[in-house]
């Protein structure tokens, strides 16, 4: 008598690899950041993960908190090109043992990569990022011309030039 052993979960992971084949699931993913993530569709395998953030704006800066439990500092690449902020990096599978057999494997691991488009009136050069606790914050200083001025209320008539002055000057 031949016997099989027949794995509930298979028929979950075919119908996954089905939805990844709708294109209009990958166009999603490019809309969200997430395209090319696909990690590959052998067993162990996961499509990548993309991590909780939350984008916040203070005064002097824009803050942004991102999850990210399991992963560690040196397996994080941020980059500031022109106003787009890229959080990328890869949390490894923990419990890599021939010993067991997992049933389910509900956290997600492999790489990930979140983009941020900011306003252009920022200073690069000043960001900083701290990673306490699983949780990764990233401070981007505003630029002077980008933080609200306040406007001097003086007492009397303000000057403005006349109409036909910025004309003969600008001419």
């Amino acid at each position: 008598m031949l016997r099989t052993q027949w794995d509930p979960f298979e028929d979950l992971r075919g119908a996954q690899d089905q939805m990844d084949q709708n294109p209009m699931n990958s166009l999603l993913a490019h809309a969200l950041g997430l395209h090319g993530q696909r990690q590959g569709a052998a067993v162990g395998s996961t499509t990548a993960w993309a991590p909780a953030l939350d984008i916040s704006e203070r005064k002097d800066a824009y803050l942004v908190t991102v999850e990210l439990p399991g992963v560690a500092r040196d397996d994080l690449w941020i980059t500031m090109e022109d106003s787009l902020l890229t959080i990328q990096g890869e949390r490894h599978f923990a419990h890599d043992s021939s010993e067991q057999q997992f049933h389910r494997v509900e956290r997600r691991f492999g790489t990930f990569r979140r983009s941020i488009t900011l306003p252009a009136h920022v200073v690069a050069d000043a960001i900083q990022a701290s990673l306490d606790d699983g949780v990764l914050q990233v401070v981007v200083p505003k630029a002077e011309e980008a933080k609200p001025k306040r406007i001097q209320v003086r007492p009397g008539h303000a000057s403005i030039p006349a109409a036909s002055d910025t004309a003969t000057s600008s001419g």
